[in-house]
C-alpha cells in the first residue's frame, strides 16, 4: 500500500485503527537522541510551540502542518530562526504519521482535532504535546486515555501551571492544615471577548483545505467571520477551553478530586448576540463528598482581566477581586487567593490577616521540560492525558446542562454517564461526518 493510498484508507475509522497498530513501533528516544517533532496547527499557540521547541538543543521540529498554507510562512521563519535545518512544511499531518522518523506529534488544533489527532498519532507510535482543553466531548477524552495506554505513548495535555514549583508551594500549604479543612473552592474565568463579525458566507480561500480542517465535525458553509470557539461543532466553548487552566490547578490543590456527584448550572447568551451557540454566562456548582466547587465565567465583563504579562513572571501580586484568572481555596481556618500561570498566591488566617504569600512564575519551559524527560523515561507527564480529561470533563457536563435547558446532572463516574437524564446522555459523544469517525475500539 503505497503511503497515500494509506492516508486515503485512514479516512475510515477501522482502517485508521487497523493500519496504525499494524505499523513497527519506532523506539524511545534514548538520552542522547535528538527528538524529532511535527506540529500540527499553526494558530498562535502552535506557532509559539514549534518556535520554543525549535530552541531547544535536544529537539528538531521536522514538520510544520497546517490544512491553511497562508499560515505557513510565519511560522517557517520562527523555526527557522530558531534551529538550523528547514521543516517540512504539510497541509496533511498524516504525512507526519507516516514518517518513522518522528517522534513527537504537537496537536495545537482546535478542539474538534484534539481527539482525533492524537489517537491517531498514538496509533503511529507518537508521542504527543495536546493543548488544552484535552476533548470536544466527553467520550473522546476518554478513547485519548485509552489510546494513549494501548500503545504506551506518552501525551502530555498543555496545562503547564502543573509544572509551576509555586503551584506545588500552596498544594503542600493547603496539605499541611494550615487553611482548616476545605469546603469550598471557587473558580474564576471572567472577562471581555469580541463579538463575532456579521458576514456573508463565502467561497474558501485559496491554498485552504476546508475539508480537511472540518474533519470529524460537520462542514458548515465556509464564513471568514465565524470563529470556532463559539460553535458547538468545532469547540467546547470559549469559556471551557479557557478556564480548564483554572479548574485543573483546583484539581490539583485538592489533591486531584476526581468525578463530580451532580452538576448544577446556569447558562445564556446574555450579551454577545452574534450567531455563536456557545454561552456567554455560565455559572456552575460542582458537588462532591464534604466539598463544594463553584465555576463563575462571564464573557462581557471588561473589568475583570487576566493577569498581564508584567505580573506573571515577578514578584508582584494580581488585583485579586478584579482577576479573571484565580482560584480562591475556602477552609474552616482561612483562605487562599490563587492565580494561573505566575500571579502567584497569598494565605489570610481566619482573622483575615495575610500570612503568607508566594510569588509566582509562568511554567512553559518546565512542562516543556517534563514532556522531555518523560519521553526518555517513559513515566507519565504532569498533565497527564487522564488529567486533562478529568480537569476538562466537568465542563463538558455543564456545558451538557446548558444544551438541555440547566438541569442538574448526576453523574455515574464508572460509566462516565448520567444517571438522571436520557437526553443528556445523547450529548457525550459528538455526531462525526462520515469518513472521520473515531472506532469505539482505539
Amino acid at each position: 500500500m503505497t503511503a497515500l493510498n494509506r492516508r486515503d484508507f485512514m479516512r475510515t475509522s477501522v482502517g485508521a485503527a487497523a493500519a496504525f497498530a499494524a505499523l513497527p513501533q519506532k523506539p524511545s528516544p534514548g538520552a542522547n537522541d535528538t527528538i524529532r517533532i511535527g506540529v500540527m496547527g499553526l494558530g498562535g499557540r502552535g506557532t509559539y510551540l514549534a518556535e520554543r521547541f525549535a530552541e531547544r538543543s535536544d529537539t528538531e521540529i521536522a514538520y510544520l502542518c497546517d490544512p491553511n498554507t497562508r499560515r505557513f510562512a510565519r511560522a517557517r521563519e520562527a523555526v527557522e530562526e530558531a534551529q538550523d535545518a528547514s521543516p517540512k512544511m504539510v497541509q496533511d499531518f498524516r504525512r507526519i504519521l507516516d514518517d518513522k522518523n518522528v517522534d513527537v506529534l504537537i496537536n495545537a488544533t482546535p478542539d474538534h482535532w484534539h481527539g482525533m489527532g492524537t489517537i491517531m498519532a498514538c496509533q503511529a507510535g507518537k508521542d504527543v504535546f495536546v493543548e488544552k482543553p484535552l476533548s470536544h466531548n466527553i467520550w473522546e477524552g476518554r478513547k485519548m486515555v485509552e489510546a494513549a495506554r494501548k500503545y504506551k505513548r506518552v501525551v502530555q495535555v498543555g496545562m503547564q501551571s502543573r509544572s509551576a514549583p509555586y503551584v506545588q508551594k500552596a498544594k503542600d500549604y493547603i496539605q499541611s492544615g494550615k487553611l482548616g479543612e476545605v469546603h469550598l473552592v471557587r473558580i474564576c474565568n471572567m472577562m471581555k471577548h469580541p463579538k463575532q463579525g456579521d458576514t456573508p458566507d463565502g467561497p474558501v480561500p485559496k491554498g485552504f483545505d476546508y475539508d480537511l480542517w472540518c474533519g470529524p465535525a460537520a462542514k458548515l458553509p465556509y464564513n471568514p467571520s465565524r470563529r470556532w470557539l463559539n460553535q458547538w461543532e468545532y469547540s467546547c466553548g470559549p469559556i471551557a477551553g479557557d478556564a480548564v487552566h483554572q479548574f485543573d490547578l483546583a484539581r490539583f490543590l485538592t489533591d486531584d478530586i476526581p468525578y463530580p456527584k451532580a452538576v448544577s448550572q446556569t447558562g445564556a447568551i446574555n450579551a454577545l448576540r452574534d450567531g455563536r451557540d456557545t454561552p456567554d454566562t455560565q455559572m456552575a456548582i460542582l458537588e462532591y463528598d464534604g466539598l463544594t466547587m463553584m465555576m463563575e465565567s462571564t464573557l462581557w465583563t471588561p473589568y475583570i482581566k487576566k493577569i498581564p504579562a508584567s505580573i506573571r513572571d515577578s514578584d508582584q501580586f494580581p488585583n485579586w477581586p478584579f482577576c479573571s484568572t484565580k482560584v480562591e481555596v475556602l477552609g474552616t481556618e482561612g483562605f487562599m487567593y490563587f492565580g494561573r500561570h505566575g500571579g502567584g498566591w497569598q494565605a489570610y488566617n481566619a482573622g483575615g490577616e495575610l500570612v503568607h504569600s508566594e510569588y509566582g512564575r509562568q511554567a512553559d519551559r518546565e512542562h516543556q521540560d517534563n514532556f522531555i524527560d518523560c519521553l526518555r523515561t517513559r513515566k507519565k507527564p504532569n498533565a497527564d492525558v487522564e488529567i486533562g480529561h478529568l480537569s476538562v470533563l466537568p465542563y463538558h457536563v455543564a456545558n451538557i446542562s446548558y444544551r438541555v435547558g440547566n438541569q442538574r446532572l448526576e453523574l455515574d463516574a464508572a460509566t462516565e454517564s448520567f444517571s438522571n437524564c436520557d437526553q443528556a446522555n445523547k450529548h457525550i459523544k459528538r455526531e462525526y461526518r462520515q469518513g472521520w469517525s473515531i472506532p469505539e475500539n482505539v
